[in-house]
């Protein structure tokens, strides 16, 4: 396998760019080259160890700490609102945040001076009401080096949040954490490669600032005269001295970058999401071939559930009407851009596209903030915290509601237990396969005690013996579940085997709410009906059947009353498969083409194309094939009865 980065065989860069590119690079270590051809190494010690270099490197330390801590405490919220916070004028603060990166340093401190001098906008009133005097002072050499040292700190770490998909801080937020909990436990520790690289940019720059300092704060010896001002006076009295404390700032700032390995610019290595990493388990990963353990048979039951019905009026994109009792599971079906992720997002609060009236219980919880309403998440990768283990996501929302550590933990530990995955406590997300995760994540929510639980196609990214596994441990506990569960799904399995109940959403409208049996034997939906395995035709009816919107004709046993917008629906399996055109009792027959061939199961599924009709699917055995000499390509005759033809209004 070919190593990232490595360069292929016969790749080669051209001449006109390779040779500017060289270029660039001697004209960049040339000056790098002079100080280390022109140090004085024999007499490097005593320069560094003169009482004035210390003195300045002293000062020079106090003073990038300092600015340091400053620009974290006053740069992390700012990064933070630039990433996550749309509002007016953001590119105007973003500019403000760039400006003292492109600003000349002198430039940078006649503006402090003209805003922090005595005869500046703020200083006047900062010396009479607290006696403060910035300039020619250590405190004005620390707003010196923040000012221009500030912005290196802002732009990564906003880099490393716009990074940051925003549904682990949603998860967070639905299990009911604050948005500071929110912050301080899940969004800062996921960025902390990007902090700790800004960071030490931050402090290498304030600690080489030099332009601010000298027009702002001056060049006081023991005061203000930092380690770059001791070199610039060096220059004129001792240039050997100089250029011996010139190498420890370029050493300082090399060591700095080189620990970075490229952070700042994001080029090397992998940065991406973490979750992107866990997600890829390698298959010879013991945590990705385990198998996946039942839970134990002596654990005891959960307690009895309180039990939440739901009602929720949905305006916006989607528009519903919903009612469930406690202890039902809603299916959402329905295309992409259908409003499946919008009505979940609007019943959590996080979305202007819809908007939720939502009682849960005896509660109307329609104006509370997320972390408030009892509404638990669970999107379609689980959203683990990458940072945390399994059992500390799992105690992640009982925490968040004040529970005992210990406490915690132990319930944790208890629901872990229940969905087979106890013995992965103490495991990251990254080292647990996708069943694993899935099951890790089902009992976080389920622990939190939600009265609403949202499910966003949970099992779509398992394999169909993993899928089969967790939907038999989901289905047991959503029996013991006494509030509202509602999952989103593409699969029909998922719908019949753990809803009593299918909602299909088109265009943000409800096509259809009726039991699963209901919407498989009658879907009015194309989409539900093609999801199911059906070939759905749509049309209007006519006296004896449907006058198809594709084009053609459909007899059906049972017709709708004429000019009724419809839906025909005929099973794969009703469809019969012919080399010449067939004789006897079918109504409907139509010659066609074979287009594609596939395999379902044990049987052969066709896609048949016909000037006469719309696509029809047909399902046949491999031995029909192979006696009817079926290949792509073949020409054939379709029949289908009247009695399988079904019509459902629209």
């Amino acid at each position: 396998m070919r190593r990232p980065g490595r360069r292929t065989a016969g790749a080669r860069a051209p001449l006109l760019l390779t040779v500017p590119a060289l270029l660039a690079v001697a004209f960049l270590m040339l000056p790098l080259a002079g100080i280390l051809v022109r140090t004085s190494w024999g007499e490097l010690g005593a320069h560094l160890t003169a009482a004035a270099t210390t003195e300045a490197l002293r000062l020079s330390l106090l003073v990038s700490l300092w600015a340091l801590g400053l620009s974290l405490l006053l740069g992390v919220p700012l990064a933070w609102l630039l990433a996550r916070v749309p509002f007016r004028g953001k590119a105007f603060v973003r500019s403000l945040v760039l400006l003292p990166m492109v600003l000349p340093p002198t430039v940078g401190g006649v503006a402090l001076l003209l805003a922090f001098g005595r005869r500046g906008l703020l200083g006047p009133w900062l010396e009479d009401t607290f006696g403060v005097t910035l300039p020619f002072h250590t405190s004005g050499a620390v707003l010196a080096a923040t000012f221009v040292a500030m912005p290196f700190l802002v732009i990564s770490l906003e880099g490393a949040l716009g990074g940051l998909r925003p549904r682990y801080e949603e998860t967070a937020a639905s299990l009911g954490a604050s948005p500071v909990r929110v912050f301080l436990t899940v969004t800062l520790p996921m960025v902390v490669p990007g902090l700790i690289a800004g960071a030490a940019l931050t402090w290498a720059r304030a600690l080489g600032e030099f332009g601010a300092t000298i027009t702002f704060a001056g060049n006081l010896p023991g005061t203000t005269q930092t380690l770059p001002l001791q070199v610039y006076l060096l220059l004129q009295d001792s240039p050997e001295a100089a250029t011996s404390v010139s190498l420890l700032l370029l050493a300082i700032a090399m060591i700095v970058l080189i620990a970075l390995r490229g952070r700042w610019t994001g080029t090397p290595g992998d940065h991406r999401d973490p979750a992107s990493r866990a997600a890829d388990v390698r298959p010879e990963d013991p945590a990705a071939t385990a198998p996946l353990p039942e839970p134990a048979p002596g654990l005891p039951r959960a307690s009895a559930p309180e039990p939440w019905p739901l009602h929720a009026a949905v305006t916006g994109f989607t528009r519903l009407t919903l009612d469930a009792g406690p202890g039902t599971t809603v299916a959402v079906v329905g295309p992409n851009g259908a409003g499946k992720t919008t009505l979940l997002r609007a019943l959590l609060g996080l979305t202007p596209r819809a908007h939720a009236a939502l009682r849960l219980g005896d509660d109307d919880v329609t104006a509370l903030p997320p972390h408030r309403r009892g509404v638990a998440w669970v999107p379609q990768d689980g959203a683990l915290f990458p940072h945390l283990s399994a059992l500390a996501n799992t105690a992640y929302g009982l925490r968040a509601h004040g529970e005992p550590r210990a406490a915690a933990r132990r319930a944790a530990q208890d629901w872990l237990d229940r969905l087979g995955v106890g013995h992965l406590a103490h495991r990251r997300p990254a080292q647990l396969s996708g069943g694993q995760a899935q099951r890790v994540a089902l009992a976080r929510a389920l622990a939190a005690r939600p009265r609403l639980l949202l499910l966003d196609e949970p099992l779509a990214a398992l394999d169909q013996t993993t899928r089969a596994r967790v939907r038999h441990t989901l289905r047991r506990h959503l029996a013991e579940f006494g509030g509202v569960c509602l999952i989103v799904t593409h699969d029909p399995v998922e719908a019949v085997s753990l809803a009593d109940r299918v909602l299909v959403l088109e265009d943000g409208r409800v096509l259809q709410d009726e039991p699963p049996a209901e919407v498989t034997r009658h879907p009015r939906s194309p989409w539900v009906a093609r999801m199911l395995g059906r070939n759905a035709w749509p049309g209007t009816a006519t006296a004896d059947g449907l006058a198809l919107a594709g084009g053609g004709h459909l007899v059906v046993a049972e017709p709708l009353p004429a000019g009724t917008d419809a839906l025909a629906v005929i099973a794969p399996e009703a469809v019969s498969v012919h080399r010449e055109r067939p004789t006897g009792s079918p109504r409907n027959v139509w010659p066609g083409t074979v287009r594609e061939i596939t395999s379902a199961g044990s049987r052969l599924r066709l896609l048949i194309t016909s000037a006469e009709a719309p696509d029809l699917v047909a399902e046949i055995t491999p031995g029909a094939a192979a006696d009817l000499g079926i290949a792509d390509g073949s020409t054939v005759w379709t029949s289908v009865k009247a009695t399988e033809a079904t019509a459902v209004p629209l």
